[in-house]
């Protein structure tokens, strides 16, 4: 464990280590597939803080080279093209969309970089795993760890310690699980 700088007692492998496996989205996806386009029905649940509930109709078409996806929420009453995510480097990736508000009477765009490295000052991996359970029924987990590598230095002749470890630290956390049931037209 790592002495903490003020003289404190040193921070507790709890606080250093923490895995949180209750995940805080909820996801319910039913999709149709007809004629190459992929009809769906996402119902979604967020836990605290908010616990809010999201339906949305999603429209995409199934060719490898689709370009676009429409959402439709009923709830708020938007809609909105969005483009697929248009990889900019290996890491980094750009989304633009057009919306609507009927509620409002506004349109407007929007666009987003993401990527599934990086964080504030400490390393992040985010990630999506799917898992098929069978044909029609798959399981994805949305996952994500924040990091600080485990260090390790010493010295002789120097007034630093011979020996010396920091400890690192993990958060990681399953943040989304998702049920998506797939029919599909047979051919």
């Amino acid at each position: 464990m790592e002495s903490a700088p003020n003289g404190e007692e040193p921070t507790s492998w709890d606080e250093l280590y923490n895995i949180n496996l209750v995940p805080s989205e909820l996801f319910l996806k039913f999709r149709k597939e007809v004629q190459g386009i992929r009809l769906g029905l996402n119902m979604e649940f967020y836990n605290a803080p908010i616990n809010e509930y999201q339906a949305k109709l999603v429209l995409k078409p199934l060719t490898p080279e689709w370009k676009w996806k429409i959402i439709y929420e009923p709830l708020h009453h938007d809609v909105r093209v969005l483009s697929k995510k248009i990889p900019i480097t290996k890491f980094l990736n750009l989304q633009v969309g057009v919306g609507h508000n009927f509620q409002m009477h506004a349109t407007g765009w929007k666009w987003k970089l993401t990527t599934c490295l990086g964080g504030d000052g400490v390393s992040r991996i985010r990630n999506k795993t799917s898992v098929g359970l069978f044909p029609g029924f798959d399981l994805r987990f949305g996952w994500r760890a924040d990091y600080v590598l485990p260090e390790i230095t010493g010295a002789l002749g120097t007034d630093e310690p011979m020996f010396n470890m920091h400890s690192g630290r993990l958060q990681a956390s399953l943040d989304r699980v998702e049920a998506i049931l797939t029919h599909s037209d047979a051919a």
